[in-house]
């Protein structure tokens, strides 16, 4: 499935980048197989600011966003989910500042990745000093940012919308520069389906993912991330059609051209098709051995 991403946005570490009358941002320096080049740090606003993910608690990039802020008054910090490379600097800029920060909710309680490290792991300490619901609106001089509420990714992830521009800011939920991992026990792959529909639904001109560059024509690019996922699990029922019935041995098959390195990750996507197929009916597991139900 192609998906057409822009690979070659985003600026170097540190200095604001401004992307629109609205909009700066700021990439932080910690490129990896999971997050592109790095977390992009959105500021909105002129005089009162809102950070949306304010990204790695790295003290360099801290001091960047401190610089870029420098001369306006940060008013709110906006948490898409709580990710390591999402929520940690929204602590110190909170002391800093003063600023309050904002989410749906901490890291799900129990949700651990079941000792298997694929992504930047769970922010554990991060607590919102205001718990957020979807359609929640959050003011500032200059801007207005509608909650726009997105599990999936993770149980807690929320999108944000800035209303004067009709841009979507999607956190991992809709990624710039790969698809997004849906890994089991807190990612949720029925919950991620009917997300992207829910995006599918509304009337974004732009979607500001944070890792990877912009999604200036929504529509096609939304239906390919669900033609992707439909693909995926065809091609899973056709693994268990031919004897192949495992996770390992379907990622092998399935993932032949991926980076080795992110197999460890697919492998937890198939098991959230597969838990969605399990729940609709669709395969039964036995002793880790998947097979087509009637």
């Amino acid at each position: 499935m192609a998906i057409p991403f822009d690979r070659e946005f985003d600026a170097p570490y540190g200095p604001a980048m401004e992307v629109s009358p609205l909009i700066r941002r700021v990439l932080a320096p910690n490129p990896s197989p999971f997050t592109f080049k790095g977390t992009g740090v959105y500021l909105l606003g002129d005089r009162d600011v809102a950070v949306i993910d304010p990204g790695p608690d790295i003290p360099g990039h801290v001091e960047a966003l401190k610089r870029a802020l420098a001369d306006r008054h940060l008013t709110h910090i906006l948490v898409t989910h709580t990710h390591s490379d999402h929520s940690p600097a929204a602590q110190p800029l909170k002391e800093w500042s003063g600023a309050k920060s904002y989410a749906f909710g901490p890291h799900a309680a129990g949700k651990a990745d079941e000792g298997v490290k694929i992504e930047e792991g769970g922010d554990m300490a991060f607590m919102p000093d205001v718990r957020v619901m979807d359609g929640d609106v959050i003011e500032g001089r200059g801007f207005t940012v509608e909650c726009v509420f997105t599990p999936g990714h993770t149980s807690n992830h929320m999108c944000y919308a800035l209303k004067e521009e009709k841009a979507l800011f999607t956190g991992d939920h809709v990624m710039g520069w790969s698809t997004t991992v849906v890994a089991p026990p807190d990612g949720d792959m029925q919950s991620y389906m009917a997300s992207l529909r829910k995006l599918q639904a509304r009337d974004d001109q732009v979607l500001w993912p944070t890792h990877g560059g912009p999604v200036r024509d929504p529509a096609p690019f939304l239906q390919a991330y669900v033609d992707h996922r439909l693909q995926r699990e065809a091609q899973i029922l056709a693994c268990i059609d031919a004897g192949v019935e495992t996770i390992p041995a379907m990622v092998a098959r399935m993932y032949v051209d991926v980076d080795k390195r992110l197999h460890v990750a697919a492998g937890r996507s198939v098991l959230s098709h597969l838990i969605q197929l399990e729940n609709e009916g669709r395969v039964v597991s036995v002793d880790g051995h998947y097979r087509r139900v009637g």
